[in-house]
């Protein structure tokens, strides 16, 4: 009956896996566990609803890349919205000077030197961003000079 049981059992856990009625050899490799990834509406939708909640804050002040890495639940990535933006320009992605960025893009400025600026678009013509006023807040683009253009997340 335990045996029975167990079959059972790894057959739920597998999806219905065809192993009722065999035993699994002693050599059996687990099954791949593969990436659980949210489609890109939704990630960007996150990442948006991440900046709102902290809207007026000043935690983020100076750690604009740590922001936007952070509303989409990653950080450490790239040292700074400079290098996340140099990246993009190296790997074809980037998209400069143009104002209309899809929602969850990221936005680039080339101020802050060296390490540049980034915030998150909202697909409407606004981004979310550190020092928008001196706080975490949402503007129009382009909103600061200098603006470089856009990138979807390489995260």
């Amino acid at each position: 009956m335990r045996s029975f049981l167990a079959r059972v059992t790894i057959t739920a856990l597998l999806g219905g896996a065809a192993l009722v009625g065999t035993g699994l050899p002693a050599t059996a490799a687990p099954a791949p566990v593969g990436t659980i990834t949210t489609a890109p509406q939704a990630r960007a939708d996150t990442a948006i609803a991440w900046f709102s909640s902290r809207n007026g804050s000043t935690a983020y002040q100076g750690y604009c890349e740590k922001a936007v890495e952070n509303s989409y639940g990653r950080t450490g990535i790239y040292a700074s919205a400079k290098a996340n933006w140099n990246d993009a320009v190296r790997r074809g992605a980037a998209h400069r000077g143009d104002l209309n960025p899809p929602k969850g893009a990221l936005v680039f400025w080339d101020i802050g030197a060296p390490y540049g600026h980034v915030g998150l678009a909202t697909g409407d013509g606004n981004f979310w961003a550190t020092s928008v006023n001196g706080r975490i807040g949402k503007a129009r683009l382009p909103y600061f000079s200098s603006y470089l253009g856009w990138a979807q997340p390489n995260f």
